[in-house]
């Protein structure tokens, strides 16, 4: 069984030097979290992490969820993992007091949901997905909706989930069929939902599901859709789940991974018809879904991290220990552990680096979406709502396409042993690869980028935040400081590319922004693993704090500089020179 530890030094140090915390923490209505009170939230979860979820992680590999008679049976221990987790008020961390929360900010909930997914990601999955739905309904709900789902979902006392997805539509929501009748002043819902995580479980009475759905006369297409209310169990007048509403889970699917997290194809309404509400105003679905989704593509961004830093972790271990062979240039004979072997070495530098500025920039995001909200300048909360808008893709499809580099090379490290299930490294790969799919693919994220971040203002937001990354002192990081940058050059380049090319065929920047998007995290993490080796090059001359935690922060964004940021060279020539090529043949005859 594989073991974990929460990189609680690393985690302080982002959150205070990179991430702001201090700042944070001087927001309206955030100022319980100071440096102590976050030291103190991170140790006790990190308790939780390691003792209870980090147990259970490939045991729920292993077992799986499973549907008997008609309902979902979550694997051994998950159910008493669950009332820990909500017994200590975890789940409402980051909501308000008004309805049970503890109103701390998304940054410090970051750090933690990065515990719960690195400890056990399928696991994790279940409070992501009712954080999402709360925020839609505090967003969007009513006051009477918000009195009686609010305390239970942000307790964790109920679960909350996303219905987005149909059989015939995929990705493509203009293709959702689902039906919402008016009744009075509820609907009746009818249709099917596929790949709904914990869409059903054991481990509480009641699922909130928010549903994508459309009225009887709503316009075709995006414009058409509406976001709906449905419960599991419909509340009785004193608010208590009561009655069975007409929802049901007809299969689970059986996955590559996650096998603990139960994926659903939901049926509303076989019989009488599911009853819903509606949330906010008719045919203004999507964008209401939308403030769920945009926390959930953070969140999975999260897991991209989080599970690399499960694997970095196992590989390490087990690259300390696994005695073979002599390394080139030992003094003797004898064997060593394979992490003397300098191509060893590489992959976990490479793991540890991409590990180090995927956290920063997970942080980074968090506590942008923190001051868009609180901050008491407006210049300064449109500054950062910007930020977060620009960045979410980033978060999103870079963080989750190197959690499955990260994963995949720990698997390499570990040899043929990392292809046996049993040492446990096969697992953190195949948990990790639905995150670049789900809450939309990268090509999904690339596009937005491209299309929503880029062109919809000509670049104007993107070359404003590539602009400050040169707010640094590039001249004190010597080779490391040059080959940013040239980063930040082939980033300005390519955005300007992009905006000129949109122009000529529009199908152009599409074809290019995978590598676009790879470019942006990148560049942003190595911009941050430079500020880290600023603040470190400080400490030491001060002579303050742990010396080779900060050498070897020094060392880590050296190695970022010089084995990652010159990727963007190519990417850049890629991008400009190779765009076409994409499209020059046919499907019919690639």
């Amino acid at each position: 069984m594989t073991t974990y530890t929460a990189p609680l030094q690393d985690m302080m140090f982002v959150l205070n030097e990179l991430a702001d915390l201090k700042g944070v923490a001087a927001l309206p209505g955030h100022e319980d979290a100071t440096a102590d009170v976050v030291q103190a939230v991170l140790e006790e979860a990190a308790r939780l992490a390691e003792g209870v979820l980090a147990p259970l992680n490939q045991i729920g590999d292993q077992q799986g969820s499973r549907l008997e008679g008609g309902e979902v049976v979550t694997p051994e221990g998950w159910k008493q993992a669950y009332r820990t987790f909500i017994g200590a008020g975890w789940n409402g961390l980051a909501f308000e007091e008004k309805y049970g929360g503890q109103n701390l900010p998304w940054l410090l909930a970051t750090a933690v949901q990065e515990m719960w997914h690195a400890a056990n990601m399928s696991f994790g999955l279940c409070p992501m997905l009712t954080q999402g739905a709360v925020e839609a309904l505090l967003l969007h709900g009513s006051p009477a909706l918000q009195d009686v789902y609010l305390p239970k979902m942000i307790s964790g006392e109920w679960t909350g989930t996303m219905n987005l997805t149909e059989p015939q539509a995929g990705s493509d929501l203009s293709a959702v069929r689902m039906k919402a009748v008016p009744e009075g002043d509820h609907y009746r819902l009818y249709g099917q939902k596929i790949f709904i995580t914990y869409g059903d479980h054991d481990l509480t009475e009641n699922i909130v599901h928010m549903v994508l759905a459309r009225l009887p006369d709503a316009p075709e297409g995006v414009k058409g859709i509406s976001l709906f209310l449905v419960p599991k169990l419909l509340p009785d007048g004193d608010g208590n789940a009561a009655q069975r509403n007409d929802v049901r889970c007809v299969s689970l699917e059986h996955k590559l991974g996650i096998h603990a997290s139960p994926t659903c194809v939901l049926a509303f309404g076989d019989n009488e018809g599911a009853v819903g509400s509606l949330l906010g105003e008719e045919n203004r679905g999507l964008e209401y879904m939308f403030t769920m989704m945009n926390l959930a593509r953070h969140a999975v961004g999260v897991e991209g991290l989080a599970i690399a830093e499960r694997a970095l972790q196992q590989a390490r271990s087990y690259a300390r220990e696994r005695i073979q062979g002599r390394p080139l240039g030992a003094p003797s004979a004898d064997r060593f552990p394979i992490a003397y072997h300098p191509d060893v070495r590489r992959m976990l530098m490479t793991m540890r680096a991409k590990v180090e500025a995927m956290r920063a920039l997970a942080y980074l995001w968090a506590s942008a979406h923190d001051k868009a909200h609180r901050h008491a300048k407006e210049d300064e909360r449109l500054r950062c709502q910007q930020m977060v808008e620009l960045l979410t893709p980033v978060v999103k499809g870079w963080c989750t396409e190197t959690g499955n580099e990260v994963t995949s090379l720990g698997i390499q490290v570990h040899g043929g042993m990392g292809y046996i299930e049993e040492t446990g490294a096969a697992q953190h790969f195949r948990d990790a690869r639905i995150t670049t799919i789900y809450e939309g693919t990268t090509g999904i994220q690339a596009n937005d980028l491209v299309g929503r971040k880029i062109l919809r203002d000509q670049g104007q937001a993107a070359r404003s935040f590539i602009d400050s990354l040169r707010d640094i002192d590039l001249d004190a990081l010597d080779g490391a400081g040059r080959a940013l940058e040239s980063g930040i050059a082939h980033l300005e380049q390519a955005t300007d590319w992009i905006v000129n090319a949109a122009s000529r065929d529009p199908r152009l920047p599409a074809a290019a922004s995978g590598y676009y998007l790879q470019m942006w995290g990148v560049v942003v993490g190595g911009w941050l693993m430079a500020r880290a080796a600023l603040v470190a090059q400080d400490k030491l001359k001060d002579g303050s704090g742990d010396a080779a935690f900060y050498r070897a922060k020094i060392e880590t964004a050296h190695f970022f500089a010089t084995h990652v940021l010159p990727q963007t060279g190519a990417l850049l020539r890629t991008i400009t020179e190779g765009s076409e090529a994409s499209l020059a043949l046919e499907p019919e005859l690639i």
